[in-house]
């Protein structure tokens, strides 16, 4: 990637300019001695702590999400530090998006099979509410949203997603 096309302000830019300086740094730490498998999940976790920093912090503090995530992260940190006795690690954060894919899928076919519309009515507020619980689950400091200002989080948050997976 040509650095001289990127807008240095555009979230693309912010984004690879900080995570290539992460993955820098981790290379720099240690390089890969061997090929146990511990050792390259130990790396793979670095990396996806190191994408989801740089996304976090290229967004800065603007988004809800953003500051769920760099907290989540710095309190994990601060656990692992009293926990190891004062020595640093890296930290992580799981995600379950194709468990949430899976089941909005199935609520999806859910809503579809009713057949009586006052039915249909009805279970739709409840489907609503059981989809608008899973995405607060998914969505990073979702939990204290709205549904309309999580449905826009969540909209930023895909795109920011995109962003890390195209350049990450």
């Amino acid at each position: 990637m040509d650095s001289q096309h990127l807008n240095p302000s555009s979230l693309k830019s912010r984004f690879t300019t900080r995570f290539l300086r992460a993955l820098i740094k981790i290379n720099a730490q240690k390089p890969i001695s061997s090929s146990s498998p511990r050792e390259i999940f130990q790396r793979y976790r670095r990396i996806k702590v190191a994408a989801d920093k740089s996304m976090a912090y290229s967004v800065r503090s603007r988004r809800t999400w953003s500051r769920a995530t760099l907290w989540k992260l710095r309190s994990q940190s601060r656990r692992r530090l009293a926990s190891s006795g004062g020595r640093s690690s890296v930290n992580s954060r799981s995600t379950t998006t194709i468990t949430a894919t899976t089941t909005a899928t199935n609520h999806r076919a859910a809503i579809v099979e009713k057949t009586s519309h006052e039915k249909e009515s009805k279970e739709d507020h409840v489907g609503l509410a059981v989809q608008a619980r899973e995405l607060r689950e998914l969505v990073p400091g979702g939990e204290s949203m709205d549904l309309c200002n999580l449905l826009d989080e969540t909209a930023h948050y895909i795109k920011c997603l995109a962003t890390q997976n195209k350049y990450a």
